[in-house]
């Protein structure tokens, strides 16, 4: 009634009112109350832009400004100023080649190693799950997204308990202790064990993607393929790749990103042999006090990860697009795999002994151990775990139990865990929100395209960009390097691409006429929110959650160049503890790590399940 009043009013002929007319700031307040996404739009979106554009300009500026520790090279350099120094250093010096031409040799090497061994497992362990008879399914298929629940360095601190070496581990592995037998050097340390521990972990986005987009294909394709006389590998070379190519797509991308921007395992089984990759060479340039380069080797990494996505897109782009579901019935059959459904599910159970099992064990094993590398029981003890303080051992290092250090820093990774998953939750929720509300408007299209651009930020690239945005006064904003916020931060924004899309998916299932029948009868905005909204998409809201829990728990090349004694986290303390050849420790501290995380993921998954999440309560 009052937009009409407001309508009545405007002189006839007398055309669009002024700006800043009362009846235009009327009718665009009416506008805004009538239409709240535009307000969630614009705000968040000017929280996206200070939280991602921002720290990339500023890292650009730092990139090419003259810093003061760059005296000690060029004393007569004026800080402050524009150079080419850093990009000169680089790339056409004589230290280019150990700056940044070996790392990037490394570096590709190593993702596309890396990303092949991981999309073929996954490929071969999805196709057993949902194509084969294979025994014990249900249970395999749970199990075989453990190693995600993991921090991807797990299995590197088991490798170096199995085959670490005293020429340069220090202490033996278990390999010599029972054989008495050297791993060679390149078994040890370097690319070799780095791309199988890598592999061993990432297999899962292939397994989960692949295997969904499996679960699609009609089986009636491929019968139909046959009965035309087709051969069983032309069907599959033909029908069925073409079908999974978007998902396989995506499983080469989002393993090539993460294994980019991977910072644990290429560390610990890299710096002792001085095996660098772009992360750790960031890292070593930062500790190193050289800023600059540091800065210039990120915006190489993000160039990199922008152009394997562009890539990947324009040949996902250009091919046919095939249907596979349909408005007929929809049927999934199952190869019998005859003799061998034993022998294979025997290698399959040997598999995830091997990445799950394994790994855990001789984490456990290493925490016992008294003296390192003597792996009998006469050697075991639990001081580890409880012990209250030895000058003798580990440095006077209490057990995890009376140890103020580790149970601070526990308690900072569950802060840290939860605070992140709220924040990003609500934040995933409110920007699908907005951009399903506002769909085909260009605020939605800008607040749905910044919302993703986390994810071609590898992750040390992004640590650092916040280092340099961070570590000084912006307006208002203090400087947060150091503190505990910085954390929270990093760590919702880097995940925001995953929530957001939970919430645009969610926010795609609740049909707009609810809202209107709610705001028909008067309800506002928030009670339409919290009667509606939220219940329904409760559960892409509790997964988006648990996914960022999961991997705030577990990151480390995030963090690593954001943590201090006084914000210091579990993943933090436990590669300060590798560092200082304190294995014991490090393999307490990680197992209480990754069986917190599999406990609190569980916990949670029950609860939400017997509340029932996603039902709408009308009462």
């Amino acid at each position: 009634m009052r937009l009409v009043n407001i309508m009545i009013k405007a002189p006839i002929g007398s055309g669009k009112p002024a700006f800043w007319s009362v009846q235009n700031i009327s009718y665009q307040a009416y506008r805004l109350k009538t239409r709240p996404e535009l307000i969630i739009g614009v705000l968040a979106l000017c929280f996206l832009s200070f939280v991602v554009l921002v720290p990339l300009l500023q890292i650009i500026q730092d990139a090419f400004t003259f810093q003061s520790y760059d005296l000690s090279y060029e004393p007569e350099g004026v800080v402050g100023s524009f150079t080419l120094f850093h990009i000169d250093r680089v790339f056409n010096q004589p230290i280019s080649t150990a700056l940044f031409y070996k790392p990037l040799l490394n570096s590709l090497k190593m993702g596309f190693a890396v990303t092949a061994i991981a999309l073929v497992v996954g490929f071969s362990l999805a196709w057993l799950m949902v194509r084969t008879n294979v025994h014990f399914k249900g249970v395999f298929g749970a199990m075989l997204v453990f190693p995600y629940m993991m921090p991807s360095w797990v299995m590197a601190i088991a490798w170096l308990s199995l085959f670490k070496n005293d020429r340069i581990g220090g202490s033996e592995g278990l390999l010599t202790y029972l054989t008495g037998i050297q791993a060679p050097d390149w078994v040890a340390y370097g690319i070799f064990p780095i791309v199988i521990t890598l592999a061993l972990h990432y297999y899962a986005y292939a397994y989960l993607l692949i295997s969904g987009a499996l679960a699609t294909v009609d089986s009636e394709l491929e019968e139909a393929g046959a009965t035309s006389g087709m051969g069983k590998w032309k069907r599959i070379r033909v029908i069925t790749m073409p079908l999974l190519m978007p998902a396989i797509g995506s499983a080469i991308v989002l393993t090539f990103i993460r294994i980019l921007g991977t910072f644990g395992t290429p560390a610990l089984l890299g710096l002792p042999v001085r095996f660098f990759t772009f992360s750790t060479q960031i890292y070593a340039s930062i500790n190193a006090r050289n800023q600059g380069d540091a800065f210039v080797l990120a915006l190489v990494l993000i160039v990199l990860a922008i152009s394997f996505i562009w890539i990947n897109s324009r040949i996902i782009g250009v091919r046919k697009s095939y249907v596979t579901m349909t408005g007929k019935g929809f049927r999934k059959s199952e190869s019998d795999l005859g003799k061998m459904r034993w022998p294979i599910t025997i290698l399959v159970i040997l598999f995830l002994c091997m990445t799950v099992a394994l790994p855990l064990i001789l984490l456990l094993w290493e925490s016992l151990t008294l003296i390192p590398g003597n792996y009998s029981i006469s050697n075991l003890t639990t001081y580890f775990w409880n012990g209250k303080g030895n000058i003798n051992l580990a440095y006077g290092e209490p057990g995890i139990i009376h140890n103020k250090g580790i149970l601070e820093a526990l308690f900072n990774s569950i802060k840290l865990g939860f605070a992140a998953a709220l924040f990003n939750g609500v934040l995933g929720l409110l920007v699908g929100y907005a951009v399903v509300r506002g769909r085909g408007a260009r605020l939605s299209k800008w607040l749905e395209a910044i919302a993703f651009a986390p994810y071609i930020f590898p992750s040390i690239a992004l640590g650092a960009i916040y280092i340099g945005m961070f570590s000084t006064n912006i307006g208002p904003v203090p400087a947060l390097y150091g503190t505990f916020t910085i954390l929270v931060l990093i760590t919702v924004i880097k995940n925001l691409p995953f929530t957001s899309r939970t919430g645009i998916a969610a926010i795609l299932q609740i049909h707009q006429s609810l809202e209107e029948a709610a705001r028909v009868q008067g309800i506002g905005w928030f009670r339409r929110m919290f009667r509606i909204i939220i219940p329904l998409s409760m559960s892409g809201l509790v997964a988006g959650m648990l996914l960022t829990f999961i991997t705030a728990m577990r990151e480390l090349s995030l963090i690593i160049l954001l943590i201090s004694p006084g914000n210091m986290v579990l993943t933090g303390l436990i590669f300060s503890y590798q560092e200082m050849d304190m294995s014991q420790h490090s393999s307490a501290v990680t197992l209480m790590l990754v069986l917190l995380i599999i406990v609190i993921s569980v916990i949670v998954r029950l609860i939400t399940r017997s509340a029932g999440v996603g039902r709408l309560n009308v009462t």
